[in-house]
Parts: structure tokens; C-alpha cells; sequence
């Protein structure tokens, strides 16, 4: 497959800070990436790195095979940083129609408006949008050039639901065409409704690069759930434990041996359910490792 991004040996000091420690990172046509990690995890420093806007302090990085500063090479790109401005005099409508403006062959207005599920903004001065609507509007732009790669960091932050779930359509409609989207997200739930790969980032490191599905599996964790009207007692093997009502769920790696200990025990249950991880506690297993 094509390699549209890439980061080769990759650091990043900020001063005394490392931000990025040797990373290594290809991103290839169609695919869909999310990017996980916590707060300084180094995220947004990998995205700033493969779109242009810093340079690394060792190592290589590369944009559809050039020099992501170079802006012939930009122009296959489509960008929502975490932080965005628009300009408050102007409509919805308007600001679109400026950034067409700069592409040879853009989305029509109406098209991209729709999409994004923002065809009923297009009158409204960008001043009076909430800051949710302005995000929206942000994300949408990114896709007005018809870029071949698109990098959306944080993009539905303070978005309500129903917002979520219409920005996530057009995205999902862009990657069906064949686009090609990376996406930094502290919305676990986003990534496993929308990436098909999931890289995790922690310390300014790759912990881990693979499918969800792999994701979940690398810390080896299965989530036990029953309902019991007792407390469960302390069992070996067991990692964390939640309660909600009558409902126990229990975190373990070796879930036979769990069910085993239930059962010496003689703990009263029914409604045993086994099943993997979530993504987000596979996330903070490895981030806390």
C-alpha cells in the first residue's frame, strides 16, 4: 500500500522536555488511525510533525512521499488542529466559500454543509456559533480541498452527542470514498466507532500499533460480569472490580480460573458474562504500565 505519512526515527525536545523519543509511524492510503494517549503522551507534537507545522529534532518525516513544510505537497492535505480560529464577521457560507476558493477542484458548499450535517448554519455569522457548532464548522474544512489525507487532532472536543455522531458520519463518508484520516482522540469510544488502527502514545513513545481487536488483546484482560446479591469476596487474579446495583464486574486475566474460585466459593450469581476488554481499559492498562 501506498505510504501517504511517515515518521522515521522521529524526536521532538521541547527545551529539557522530550516530547517525541524515537518514533516510528507509517500511516498508508485508506487507512483510518487513531491515535490514543494521555495529556503529554505526545499526540499532537506526531501530528504537528507529519503536517508541517514543526520540524523534529531528529530523525525524518514525510507527507505523500515529500516534505510536509513544502507546499506543494500540502495541498493534499486537509488539517483541524486542537486550537482553531474563524472570523466572526462572516457567515458560515462565507468562510466556506474563502476556503474553496484556494483549491482547484473543491466540494461544493451545499455538499460539504450537509455532510457535516451543518446545512442549517450556512446564513449564520460565525461570532454567534457555540463553541461546539464552531468546532463543527473547523472539522468541515478540513475536507472542502478533497484532500488525500486528512488529520483531525481532538476533533469532536466539546461536542454534544448528536454532533458527535453527524461529524463522525462525514468522516466515515470520506473514508469510504477511499480518504485517508488520522485522528487524535481522549474519546476512546470514538476511536472504536471509527478507526480501523489504533497506535497508543504514551511518554512520547508507540506502546502499541495494531487493530482494536489486537489492542484489547495485548494486555490479556477479560471483563467478567455477574449479578449477585452478596459482596464479591477478594479472589486472586482479580485487577479491578466495579459495582453498579446488583451487577459486579471484574477485571482478570485468566477468566476460568475466576469462574472457578466463584464457584468454590460459593458465591450466588447469575448472568455470567465473559467478554475481551474495551479499548478504553486496554488504553489505561498500557498507559499505566
Amino acid at each position: 500500500m501506498m505510504t501517504l505519512a511517515r515518521a522515521i526515527d522521529v524526536s521532538r525536545s521541547y527545551g529539557s522536555v522530550l516530547a517525541l523519543d524515537h518514533v516510528d509511524l507509517d500511516v498508508h492510503a485508506g487507512e483510518l488511525v487513531g491515535l490514543l494517549g494521555p495529556n503529554g503522551a505526545g499526540k499532537s507534537t506526531l501530528v504537528n510533525l507529519l503536517t508541517g507545522v514543526r520540524r523534529p529534532t531528529g530523525g525524518r518525516v514525510e507527507l505523500c512521499g515529500g516534505d510536509p513544510r513544502d507546499p506543494a505537497t500540502r495541498k493534499v492535505l486537509g488539517v483541524t488542529p486542537q486550537e482553531t480560529g474563524l472570523p466572526s464577521a462572516l457567515r458560515v457560507g462565507e468562510v466556506v466559500d474563502f476556503v474553496r476558493a484556494h483549491y482547484p477542484d473543491p466540494l461544493g458548499r451545499d455538499e460539504l454543509l450537509d455532510r457535516f450535517g451543518l446545512g442549517d448554519l450556512v446564513r449564520r455569522q460565525t461570532g454567534g456559533l457555540s463553541g461546539g457548532q464552531k468546532r463543527r464548522v473547523a472539522v468541515a474544512l478540513a475536507f472542502v480541498g478533497r484532500p488525500r489525507i486528512v488529520f483531525l487532532d481532538e476533533p469532536t472536543t466539546g461536542l454534544d452527542v448528536a454532533a458527535r455522531h453527524a461529524l463522525w458520519n462525514g468522516v466515515r463518508q470520506f473514508h469510504a470514498e477511499g480518504g485517508t484520516v488520522v485522528l487524535t482522540s481522549h474519546y476512546l469510544e470514538e476511536v472504536e466507532a471509527l478507526a480501523s488502527r489504533v497506535v497508543v502514545v504514551g511518554e512520547g513513545r508507540v506502546l502499541a500499533d495494531d487493530s482494536v481487536a489486537a489492542v484489547r488483546g495485548l494486555v490479556a484482560i477479560r471483563r467478567v460480569s455477574l449479578t449477585t446479591a452478596v459482596p464479591v469476596p477478594d479472589l486472586p487474579g482479580v485487577v479491578g472490580t466495579e459495582r453498579d446495583g446488583d451487577r459486579t464486574h471484574l477485571l482478570t486475566p485468566d477468566a476460568d480460573r475466576l469462574v472457578r474460585d466463584l464457584v468454590s466459593g460459593d458465591v450466588p450469581f447469575r448472568d455470567l458474562e465473559v467478554r475481551p476488554t474495551s479499548l478504553e481499559e486496554a488504553f489505561l492498562t498500557l498507559t499505566a504500565a
